[in-house]
């Protein structure tokens, strides 16, 4: 049997980026999560994954509306990424933020987004399989990822050929 803190150290030595899944329902209520699961699955048709908790109280609300956007996090973004991985009522509280062509919240800053209808969900062990099918997306032309590392956040430090 394998061990689940010892399965959680072994794989937290693959450095992930840090992600913020949003969505608003039509009466207005915004919702978000972090994820560090996002995944590009396919280029035709595009899609892309994530892969929420099933004891996330934010992914049902995400999942009801169909929607989301993926606000990828930069370096810079470790207090916002804070924000919405903490169990608060409203992690939007006076957050300014934009929106994506479909509505849902675009965050100021995220060094890129990707708005997407949910394709479809798959039940995997103990999380969702969230699949995404692309409708929009952009990216920063600066900025370096926040990135997450054996338990902690880090910077990317970019290396050069010398």
């Amino acid at each position: 049997m394998i061990d689940p803190r010892h399965f959680r150290d072994v794989l937290g030595t693959y450095p992930t980026g840090v992600c913020v899944i949003t969505a608003v329902d039509a009466e207005g209520h915004r919702s978000g999560l972090v994820v560090g699961s996002f995944t590009s699955i396919s280029l035709d048709p595009p899609l892309v994954g994530f892969f929420p908790d099933k004891r996330s109280g934010t992914w049902p609300k995400i999942a009801a509306i169909g929607r989301f956007c993926v606000n990828v996090l930069g370096a810079d973004q470790l207090d916002l990424c804070r924000r919405f991985a903490s169990k608060a009522d409203d992690k939007f509280a006076e957050l300014a933020h934009g929106h994506t062509p479909s509505g849902q919240p675009l965050l100021d800053d995220a060094i890129a987004w990707i708005d997407c209808a949910v394709e479809r969900v798959e039940d995997i062990g103990d999380h969702w399989l969230v699949v995404g099918a692309v409708e929009a997306m952009e990216r920063r032309e600066h900025g370096t990822p926040l990135l997450f590392f054996r338990g902690q956040y880090h910077d990317l430090v970019c290396l050069q050929d010398s």
